[in-house]
Formats: C-alpha cells, sequence, structure tokens
C-alpha cells in the first residue's frame, strides 16, 4: 500500500497539536485519523550527524511502508524516534506493528 508523506511544517504542527501519542522504547508515534495513510519523520540534531539521520529515516520509511497493510484504519502519523543507539529494521517494524495495534485499539476496530 503506498502512502503520502508530511513535508509541510503546518501539517505537523496539527499533528502535534491535536493528535494522540502512542509509545514504545525507541518510538513515539503521534495520530489522528484521515482519509488516506500520511507519514512524516521528525528528528533533531540529537541523533546524531546528518549520514546517522538520513540512514535513521530510511529505516523508518521502509518499516512503515512493509507494515502498513497490518493497520486496520487510516491516519496521518509522525514517527519521533527517540534519540540514542541506532534503531535496526526488525526492531523498527516490531515497534511499529506494537504501536500499529495500540492505534486501531483506541480508535475502535
Amino acid at each position: 500500500m503506498r502512502y503520502l508523506r508530511l513535508k509541510k511544517n503546518t501539517d505537523f504542527q496539527k499533528l502535534f497539536k491535536r493528535g494522540k501519542r502512542v509509545f514504545s522504547p525507541h518510538i513515539t508515534l503521534l495520530y489522528a485519523p484521515s482519509p488516506v495513510p500520511v507519514m512524516g519523520i521528525a528528528l533533531s540534531k540529537k541523533h546524531g550527524k546528518a549520514v546517522r539521520r538520513n540512514r535513521l529515516k530510511r529505516v523508518l520509511r521502509a518499516a512503515y511502508a512493509d507494515s502498513l497493510n497490518c493497520l486496520a484504519t487510516t491516519c496521518s502519523v509522525v514517527i519521533l524516534p527517540k534519540p540514542g543507539e541506532d534503531i535496526s529494521y526488525a526492531v523498527a517494524k516490531r515497534e511499529l506493528l506494537s504501536c500499529f495495534k495500540r492505534i486501531d485499539a483506541g480508535m475502535g476496530k
């Protein structure tokens, strides 16, 4: 399933103000219902230099794309990785799936 990406600051700010949060050991997800799946990643310089941040974003995008079909509802999502060690693809996918289960339970599906 394809998804759109959040790119504008105003779209990110809407989710930061109105979105609900789901937590896992390495990732925090902000989500809100939307007609189509939309995803954005928010990283700060606390995650390291540009090469490390870009690799983390690539891993998170791939894990999100592969696990999106497990999300029963369509929603806008901002992924906030917690600063610290690098997250592998397997860890990212496992934590996204656990967060998706909690999102589905919270939205009543």
